[in-house]
């Protein structure tokens, strides 16, 4: 089984918390699904969960290099210089990242967002597409603060195969197992060696 959720904003990326703040089983209710791969509190959007041990490692292990997508907004306007330091790599405190897709975008038809960002009236803002192939801590909003514009709102768009198409936040689908299965084998690459793995 294979679930879709909108995480809306605030919202812990695992089903417990002592502190008694908000968690994903607010809002998805079926027992044994687990997710796979995390996404920031302080994030939005697509987080896929599954009852299939073997798929949840295969979408959250890094070496699978599986593609996702964020909408990034960001403090100013960057230029092309910015976005080609995104694309080629930016120089972490843990190293630099992996080549990445990154290009302007207009500002996407998203849900408010409760509580809305801070709005300073002399810093505008820009959205950013950004996909990338890693899952370090914090890696969209560390790469884009480390080439001068500051993520104020970030929204995961889509993981491999799998996007939000539409879901509120809160809301949930269940995936077509098959044929996403089947497109998620399709894109990984081949494997050196001949025979079975």
């Amino acid at each position: 089984m294979v679930i879709i959720l909108n995480k809306p904003y605030n919202v812990l990326c695992q089903f417990t918390d002592e502190e008694q703040r908000p968690t994903l089983a607010d809002f998805v209710t079926i027992k044994g699904i687990y997710a796979a791969g995390r996404l920031d509190q302080d994030s939005e959007g697509l987080v896929i969960l599954t009852d299939d041990g073997a798929l949840q490692h295969r979408i959250s292990d890094p070496r699978r290099k599986l593609p996702k997508t964020y909408w990034a907004q960001v403090e100013g306007a960057p230029d092309e210089t910015a976005l080609e330091a995104l694309r080629t790599g930016v120089v972490l405190k843990d190293g630099k990242t992996a080549p990445a897709t990154a290009t302007l975008m207009a500002e996407p038809d998203l849900w408010p967002r409760d509580p809305p960002i801070r709005y300073r009236a002399h810093i505008p803002t820009s959205w950013i597409e950004l996909t990338i192939t890693e899952g370090r801590n914090r890696q969209v909003r560390r790469m884009t603060a480390a080439v001068g514009h500051p993520t104020l709102r970030l929204v995961r768009v889509r993981v491999g195969p799998w996007s939000l198409d539409g879901l509120a936040p809160g809301e949930t689908r269940e995936a077509k197992m098959p044929d996403q299965l089947r497109t998620m084998r399709a894109s990984r690459k081949p494997h050196k060696t001949t025979g079975p793995r």
